[in-house]
């Protein structure tokens, strides 16, 4: 499976919802309550609920973990929240380590064969998170990492 991502340029905006959460494990539960919340409100059906809230999960984790676990440093995830009607957009926003999950090789066809006791460790996540979400977009800016996911509205 080949995995195009374009670059897209998402501003946030004043009316977009927002909450704040420790940059800490025990938050994990919060976001995805709080996403997912918004992901029936909006209108995804359970299955795209499901994949937008393990991609966030994914990506949230990986925050915590080496952002700012391993990092040492202290920190909140703040999340965005926008439904203009013909899209749902997440936005993961934190003063973690930078890091850009674009940057992470996929796996290949033959990896995602294999066995899952034979797969190397680290990748699949990330992986998962591409390929769970309509889009995805990275930004890096004024000592802020963005992750920003979109799901669209109105399949039919």
């Amino acid at each position: 499976m080949s995995i195009l991502l374009t670059a897209f340029r998402i501003e946030r905006k004043e009316n977009m919802k927002q909450k704040t959460f420790p940059g800490n494990l025990d938050s994990l539960s919060p976001i995805r309550d709080y996403v997912n919340t918004e992901a029936v409100l909006a209108g995804l059906d359970k299955k795209a609920a499901y994949n937008l809230c393990l991609s966030i999960d994914e990506v949230a984790t990986n925050i915590i973990n080496y952002g700012y676990i391993e990092a040492g440093i202290e920190g909140n995830i703040d999340v965005f929240i926008d439904n203009n009607g013909a899209q749902l957009t997440v936005i993961l926003e934190d003063r973690a380590l930078q890091f850009d999950p674009r940057d992470n090789d996929m796996p290949t066809d033959a990896e995602l064969n294999l066995p899952l006791e034979d797969i190397a460790i680290g990748g699949l996540g990330i992986f998962l998170v591409f390929s769970s979400v309509d889009k995805f977009d990275y930004e890096y800016s004024d000592g802020k990492n963005r992750n920003i996911f979109i799901m669209n509205l109105n399949k039919e």
